[in-house]
């Protein structure tokens, strides 16, 4: 039975996550997020194209999200059901099955999930994520950073190794969709925050 609870759980997570709020927003201002700027549909290229307001109900929308698929997953199987649904969540936001499988980079769904499951590490992540932005504003740099800590963070604090393979695979997730990032920031053409890009601007 826990088993048939932890499958609703992924499901319930997936399609959570597969709102994609950055998408939504853009449909609201008219233009699809995912065919301007850096072409992802997340919160930094929101901003960068559609500016705060658009920025900050995303923000919204994605934290709500993260929140409402370990909760429901928490409901279903106290156990593993929030490591289910938030990974799902994960999955769904990047991978949305109402946008043609073309989402975002899951980063602040992730860190929505961490926050979740243990506010301690989600601070010492959002601090280093701040700080790596701060002195880089490379929000990839951070957004990265932050991956390769988690895990490290899960083992050193001994969560256990559910803990730590859940953080493993969020962390894989996250590198896995910068791997354009990481190719531009060793190239040193990477957009720091702050650039502003061109409202028609279309370089996905």
């Amino acid at each position: 039975m826990k088993v048939i609870y932890l499958i609703l759980a992924a499901c319930l997570g997936y399609l959570a996550g597969s709102i994609n709020c950055s998408i939504l927003v853009g449909k609201l201002y008219g233009i699809d997020i995912r065919k301007h700027g850096s072409g992802n549909a997340g919160l930094t290229n929101t901003l960068r194209i559609m500016g705060k307001t658009a920025a900050i109900l995303v923000f919204l929308g994605d934290i709500l999200k993260g929140v409402a698929a370990c909760m429901a997953g928490s409901f279903l199987e106290s156990e593993y059901g929030p490591f289910v649904g938030g990974f799902a969540a994960v999955v769904g936001h990047n991978w949305p099955v109402f946008f043609g499988f073309r989402g975002g980079k899951g980063v602040l769904t992730s860190i929505t999930v961490i926050f979740y499951m243990d506010y301690r590490i989600g601070l010492i992540l959002l601090g280093l994520f701040l700080a790596v932005v701060a002195v880089s504003r490379y929000v990839s740099l951070g957004s990265l950073t932050g991956a390769v800590a988690l895990p490290i963070l899960s083992f050193i604090l001994n969560k256990g190794y559910v803990f730590t393979i859940f953080s493993c695979l969020l962390a894989m997730l996250v590198i896995l969709r910068h791997r354009s990032n990481i190719g531009r920031l060793i190239k040193g053409n990477e957009s720091k925050l702050g650039q502003k890009t061109p409202f028609d601007s279309k370089t996905a």
